[in-house]
C-alpha cells in the first residue's frame, strides 16, 4: 500500500484509510494512534492535546512514520508519563521534537533505569497547559491522572483500563505495588467532574465514563 505523508495531525485523522495504525480525532483538540498488544489483546495508546502555550503528548506509543511527522509539524512540548512504565516512545518522540519529558518522582528512579530520559517532576495539584495533574497512585507510587476540567476530560495510564470496551476494569492486583491504595485513588476520582475517559490501555469511552467508572468502583471490596 503507498501511504500519504500527511502535514499535520488532523491531515493524519483525514487519511486514516491509509495509515496503518491510524490516527482519531477522538475529542476536540485531543488526537490518539494505537499500538496493539497482542499479549494484552487490546491496543496502548498514545495521546496528542493541541494546548496554549505548547503541544502534550501523553504516553506515547510507538509512532509509524506518518504519525512521527505529524507530531514533529504540530510540535510537542511536553511528553507526559502518567507511570514508570509507560516511556514506550518517549525518547524517541523527544528526540525527533525537543519536547522535555516528565513523570511523577516517584516513578522517575524505575524510568531512568529503563533507559528513558526525564527533564522534570510532576507535582500532584499542578498543571501542564491545561490538564491537572491528580493522584491515581497504587499500581506505581507515581501513577498519575491528567484532568481537563473545562472540558470534562480525564486521561489516565494504567489506573484504569478501558476493556473489554465501554467498560472500566483493573489491572491485575500482581501487578500492582498498593491495590487497595489504588482502589481507593480510583474511588476519588468519582469526586472529578468527567464525562469522557480516555485510556492509556484499551478503548476509550466517550460518554456516560463517570457512570462506567462507579459501576466499577461498585465491585471493589468495602
Amino acid at each position: 500500500m503507498n501511504y500519504v505523508i500527511p502535514q499535520n495531525m488532523a491531515d493524519v485523522a483525514e487519511a486514516d484509510e491509509l495509515v496503518e495504525p491510524n490516527v482519531r480525532d477522538i475529542a476536540k483538540d485531543i488526537f490518539t494512534w494505537p499500538w496493539a498488544s497482542e499479549p494484552h489483546g487490546y491496543n496502548f495508546n498514545g495521546h496528542f492535546v493541541h494546548s496554549p502555550g505548547g503541544n502534550i503528548c501523553i504516553d506515547p506509543v510507538e509512532p509509524t512514520k506518518d504519525v512521527m511527522d505529524a507530531l514533529v509539524g504540530e510540535g510537542v512540548s511536553w511528553i507526559i508519563l502518567t507511570n514508570r512504565n509507560h516511556s514506550r516512545a518517549a525518547n524517541r518522540v523527544r528526540a525527533r521534537t525537543g519536547a522535555r519529558t516528565f513523570i511523577h518522582a516517584d516513578d522517575a528512579e524505575h524510568a531512568r533505569s529503563q533507559g528513558t530520559k526525564l527533564d522534570g517532576a510532576l507535582e500532584l495539584g499542578g498543571a501542564v497547559g491545561l490538564l491537572e495533574v491528580v493522584d491515581a497512585s497504587g499500581k506505581s507510587p507515581g501513577e498519575i491522572a491528567l484532568l481537563w476540567r473545562d472540558r470534562g476530560i480525564l486521561i489516565v495510564g494504567d489506573a484504569v483500563i478501558g476493556n473489554p470496551p465501554g467498560q472500566c476494569t483493573l489491572l491485575p492486583e500482581g501487578v500492582m505495588d498498593d491495590p487497595a491504595r489504588l482502589r481507593g485513588n480510583v474511588r476519588k476520582l468519582l469526586d472529578l467532574d468527567f464525562d469522557i475517559l480516555l485510556v492509556g490501555d484499551g478503548e476509550a469511552i466517550l460518554q456516560n465514563a463517570k457512570a462506567r467508572l462507579e459501576e466499577l468502583v461498585e465491585t471493589f471490596p468495602d
